[in-house]
């Protein structure tokens, strides 16, 4: 296949890339050629924008994974700002090109985030099976969705609503391992918020088989299929690790620290991949403790 995709550099994208780039072969739209030529294999193409492809439909698909991280910095006006439209804008453009092309991409592949369900305490989360809750994180996916979406009528849309990728030394599993290793884990307030996670193995495979089976439209969650709750994350991290974990972090300190963006780690979804898995996929990593060891193993060296 010719696949398009943007936020090729990230973690997702490099591991999927470097997975498939014998079977397929990539363009990737990327702000910085410099770094993105030394990350990716010397096959890929690198475009800086979306005018430079003269013929849209010389791609069979088109993957969609650019955005400003949601977590890294305090949501003041300017940051929700970036990170609304560093999703928007592009998924906009997107849609565009495949309504205005006489020959569109056979798939339209777009990222989300199970922020997209809001706080949503113990209740058990599916695609059918929800009742959103109205803030920041909904309001972003909600509109990258809807985006996306407005191109279901040429092509085949899939929204992956991603949950918190397990891949080390990088994202959110980087910024975790790093105080219990230390010697300084703990749970988040009381511990008992849920933690929808996926191992990166599996949410590349997630893609792929997104890709592969022309069945599969619309959203789709990609979380592994036992989410745990904080209080479990946090002591299966500590034994992995081989560390302690006595520290409580009060969710106030959290809240001063990150602003609203706290809210993310104070309150919690129990996410489940249903319609995933009810398309027959099979996750390699269904269980906290085998992802930990499998993405951490040269760490406990």
């Amino acid at each position: 296949m010719q696949i398009l995709i943007t936020g090729g550099t990230g973690t997702i994208g490099r591991r999927l890339i470097k997975r498939t780039s014998e079977q397929h072969r990539y363009t990737v739209l990327t702000r910085d050629q410099e770094k993105a030529a030394r990350l990716l294999p010397d096959s890929v193409t690198l475009i800086s924008k979306l005018s430079q492809i003269e013929d849209f439909g010389q791609f069979d698909a088109v993957i969609n994974l650019a955005g400003e991280p949601i977590a890294d910095k305090r949501w003041t006006d300017a940051q929700r700002k970036r990170i609304c439209n560093s999703r928007w804008d592009i998924t906009r453009e997107l849609t565009s090109r495949f309504t205005s092309c006489s020959n569109p991409p056979g798939v339209f592949l777009s990222g989300s985030a199970i922020g997209y369900y809001g706080r949503q305490g113990q209740s058990i989360v599916t695609e059918d099976e929800h009742q959103v809750s109205e803030e920041f994180t909904h309001t972003v996916c909600r509109k990258w969705e809807k985006l996306a979406l407005d191109a279901n009528h040429v092509t085949r849309v899939c929204v992956m609503r991603t949950g918190v990728v397990m891949a080390k030394d990088e994202g959110a599993l980087g910024k975790m391992t790093l105080p219990f290793k230390l010697g300084l884990g703990g749970k988040i307030s009381d511990g008992e918020q849920f933690f929808s996670w996926i191992h990166v193995d599996d949410m590349v495979s997630g893609i792929v088989f997104l890709l592969e089976h022309e069945e599969c439209e619309g959203p789709f969650n990609l979380t592994a299929p036992e989410p745990v709750t904080n209080k479990t994350f946090t002591d299966t991290l500590a034994s992995v690790l081989h560390r302690p974990a006595i520290f409580t972090v009060p969710g106030m300190v959290l809240q001063l620290a990150m602003g609203d963006a706290a809210d993310m780690l104070l309150t919690g979804q129990n996410v489940l991949p249903a319609r995933l898995t009810e398309a027959g996929f099979s996750f390699e990593y269904p269980q906290l403790r085998q992802a930990l060891e499998q993405e951490l193993g040269s760490a406990l060296t």
